[in-house]
């Protein structure tokens, strides 16, 4: 009899080790940009690189390394969003890696309040 065990534990997670995958802004002012550096590390035994990181609109925007990132070493990938309209928010960025099928998705949230 052969038993197999299953690991929560994605692929994905094995190449790539964030420590936050969400942030929360709380309140920040209209027409004032609000930045995040999501830090990760490679927990892998080869060096990982980032294929892309694209967000679901054009009010946030992602800045990750183009450099492979060597076994061990961090990185960060910084989130911007640009607060232009008064409101909740929720924000998704797709990180992909190169040659790993699944993404890691990255949250930020918010409410954006007018500026006075």
């Amino acid at each position: 009899m052969m038993v197999i065990g299953v690991n929560a534990q994605t692929k994905v997670d094995s190449i790539i080790k964030f420590e936050k995958n969400a942030f929360a802004f709380g309140k920040v002012k209209q027409n004032k940009p609000v930045t995040y550096e999501f830090k990760f590390s490679n927990p892998g035994t080869a060096p990982l690189i980032i294929e892309s990181a694209v967000a679901e609109c054009g009010c946030t925007t992602p800045v990750y390394p183009t450099k492979p990132i060597l076994k061990g070493k961090p990185g960060t990938i910084k989130v911007t969003y640009d607060a232009k309209n008064v409101g909740s928010f929720t924000k998704k960025v797709t990180v992909k890696l190169v040659n790993v099928t699944e993404t890691k998705i990255l949250t930020i949230t918010g409410e954006v309040v007018a500026g006075k």
